[in-house]
């Protein structure tokens, strides 16, 4: 699964970012991936163990002596080069079960509360991935695009996490390696081909293995939460007050039911239910893809510019012209012009389309960049989409958003699926569940099965008992983080605020609406929180 943030174009001017989010399988190789670990906390379909049984256990409130010299720690702030931003680097413990092991450096960025009105504290922002950068985000986009009262009384302060970005990254695979990886066939059609994607979520684990052997065993989500915590001490905050989107919700659910009396204004918008084994998130995320598909062809019927058919065609037949498409791409690629010669077959194309459909405002992107390669056989603006959601650069390189987005979901959860037979047998309920993109993130919920590392989660309940009022934010069309997950987490927390935006995209905050603008910003600036069951537009 893949879980991801995506800044778009806002009523605040937000600065606008290229389409991502929360990400699938592999999407698709890496599509599934990134939901798996926010999405990702599942365990196998076989898993004997209930959600229902296992909650997540507060930590003692006391610090453990081996501990003390982390949480003793004061930020050493300098100039890092980003006008109005200052950095520091943090020590937190390798393993928290054995300190001596040695640390972990956390890069952390801050930018000061600008006045006017009393500072409330620091106020942490995490834009998702998993393996987003939070620095990149803050640094870019919301310590510019916040509502203005919001940053006037925070400090804005963001933590790449460990074995993301500056946080020592994960790496597995290099520029060249990744391309290839991206163009894997998730739809293999014989023996042959399925030899073929197996071979290569062994050769992406193994590189993985053998880049970040001592890391990739310590990226899980509970061990970043309690990174944020010993952060949250350096900055001398009481509480923890933050804001996350998508798996970011996961992250601030997790400190929530390790640390509730710390917990002090969270915001979880795009929300993730760490109850739900691997193979059920990205299950449900398939369906939410699928709904945003159906929103998007509605919507490009009635466009002149649409290929997918017009004002006539049905949902389901623009569905199905794209998955023809799909196919004809399978067998026949297109060219892109690409530098690196690389060409448009069914796996990045599937993967440009999904891209799109975080945001509507990148529907019109998406119309003419189909339009370009269904009627011009021209696929650049499908690989540009794809490159946008794979975080590749013009010069051929990637960031390792993809690597530590896979660290981290095959640590947090059992994989999906252990098997291409086990995989062949969902393959139908997955193709129900959306005929469009249903086979290939079937085939993309393998990815975890042959990680070097055995995971340390397991699917459980947060509870974050004693915690102050929590504001969980679901989009009713939301294609990553399906509104589900958003009731299913606002059920588990015991303090709960369930706000829901009735709209398409994914995640809701700072999207345009005057209403879930206005509930968030009371709740950060005022503490009150919107009335549980508050519906938007």
């Amino acid at each position: 699964m893949h879980i991801r943030r995506n800044p778009r174009h806002t009523n605040r001017k937000l600065p606008v970012r290229k389409a991502r989010t929360a990400r699938t399988c592999g999407a698709l190789l890496a599509v599934a991936a990134l939901l798996t670990s926010a999405c990702s906390a599942g365990a196998s379909t076989n898993a004997a163990t209930s959600a229902a049984d296992v909650a997540l256990a507060a930590l003692p409130r006391s610090t453990p002596a081996a501990l003390t010299p982390y949480y003793g720690q004061k930020a050493p702030w300098h100039s890092c080069g980003v006008p109005g931003f200052e950095c520091a680097t943090l020590k937190v413990p390798l393993d928290y079960d054995r300190s001596a092991d040695g640390d972990v450096r956390l890069a952390v960025t801050r930018k000061k509360a600008t006045g006017p009105g009393k500072r409330l504290g620091s106020l942490f922002v995490n834009p998702g991935g998993p393996g987003g950068s939070a620095i990149g985000y803050l640094q870019a986009y919301a310590g510019i695009g916040y509502p203005a009262e919001v940053r006037a009384r925070y400090d804005m302060v963001a933590v790449d996490p460990r074995g993301v970005a500056g946080s020592e990254p994960v790496e597995c695979l290099d520029g060249p390696d990744m391309d290839t990886y991206a163009q894997t066939d998730v739809t293999p059609d014989d023996a042959r081909e399925t030899t073929e994607l197996v071979d290569a979520y062994k050769k992406f684990a193994e590189g993985c293995g053998a880049h970040s052997a001592k890391l990739l065993r310590h990226v899980s989500t509970v061990e970043t939460a309690r990174d944020m915590d010993i952060v949250r001490a350096a900055l001398g905050d009481a509480k923890l007050n933050y804001v996350g989107a998508s798996y970011g919700t996961f992250l601030g659910a997790t400190y929530a039911g390790l640390f509730p009396g710390r917990s002090g204004r969270l915001v979880l918008d795009g929300a993730m239910d760490p109850s739900l084994p691997a193979s059920r998130l990205n299950l449900d995320q398939t369906v939410g893809f699928e709904t945003a598909f159906q929103s998007f062809a509605k919507d490009c019927v009635q466009q002149a510019d649409c290929p997918l058919g017009t004002k006539t065609t049905t949902t389901a037949q623009a569905g199905r012209h794209l998955r023809t498409f799909f196919t004809k791409l399978d067998a026949h690629p297109i060219p892109t012009g690409d530098a690196d010669r690389r060409s448009l077959g069914e796996a990045l194309a599937t993967t440009g389309v999904i891209a799109a459909m975080y945001d509507e405002s990148s529907w019109a992107q998406l119309r003419e960049a189909l339009g370009s390669a269904m009627k011009e056989n021209d696929g650049a603006g499908l690989l540009v989409l794809a490159d946008s959601y794979y975080a590749r650069g013009a010069d051929g390189r990637y960031s390792n958003l993809m690597s530590a987005n896979a660290a981290v979901n095959c640590l947090d959860l059992p994989p999906a699926y252990d098997s291409p037979e086990a995989v062949e047998k969902a393959v139908p309920t997955f193709e129900k569940a959306s005929p469009v993109f249903g086979e290939g993130l079937a085939w993309a919920s393998l990815n975890c099965a042959y990680w070097p590392v055995g995971p340390t989660g397991e699917p459980h309940r947060i509870k974050a008992e004693g915690a102050a009022p929590i504001v969980v934010v679901g989009t009713t069309r939301d294609p990553a983080t399906p509104y589900r997950w958003a009731r299913a987490l606002a059920a588990q927390l015991s303090s709960a605020r369930l706000l829901t935006y009735e709209g398409d995209g994914h995640t809701a905050y700072g999207r345009g609406s005057t209403c879930i603008d206005s509930a968030i910003d009371a709740y950060l600036l005022r503490g009150t929180p919107p009335v549980d069951g508050k519906r938007c537009s």
